[in-house]
């Protein structure tokens, strides 16, 4: 059964306007320490109803105290975590309802803060894989 097993880790695009909550990923963590990335963490085993929404509610409440209303499937891939961990990852919209980004998980996150959709892609410390999100995301905004 091992070999079909997956952590599943859900990344929350929180979205006001042009801009995206991102957070830069503390130096300590096991995979893409330092780069930029959305909130995003683990569905947790006693999550029954809509784990993937209640995921992503829980992550950006914990990593930058912010709070989301709609929460929306945007896509999902399949990657091996740095430490070989075979993890599904699924990719949210959520709607920025209230609160301003602030580092509230220390060990998992070193900053957060806004950065509109443009600024995202033009950074350099945003790995190609999270550009492509934030284009999955707007695109689906114009839907």
């Amino acid at each position: 059964m091992d070999e079909y097993a997956y952590v599943v880790n859900v990344d929350a695009a929180v979205v006001r306007g042009d801009e995206y909550v991102v957070v830069e990923r503390g130096a300590e963590e096991t995979h893409a320490a330092g780069e930029l990335a959305f909130p995003g963490g683990k569905v947790e085993p006693d999550v029954d109803a809509n784990p993937i929404e209640a995921t992503a509610r829980r992550e950006v409440r914990e990593e930058v105290g912010v709070d989301v209303g709609a929460v929306a499937y945007v896509c999902s891939n399949a990657f091996v975590a740095d430490d070989g961990t075979q993890c599904l990852n699924v990719v949210t919209r959520c709607e920025h309802e209230c609160g301003e980004p602030t580092v509230r998980e220390p060990g998992e996150v070193a900053d957060a803060f806004w950065l509109s959709h443009d600024a995202l892609l033009d950074h350099r410390d945003v790995p190609p894989y999270v550009a492509g999100y934030a284009e999955r995301v707007a695109a689906g905004r114009e839907q």
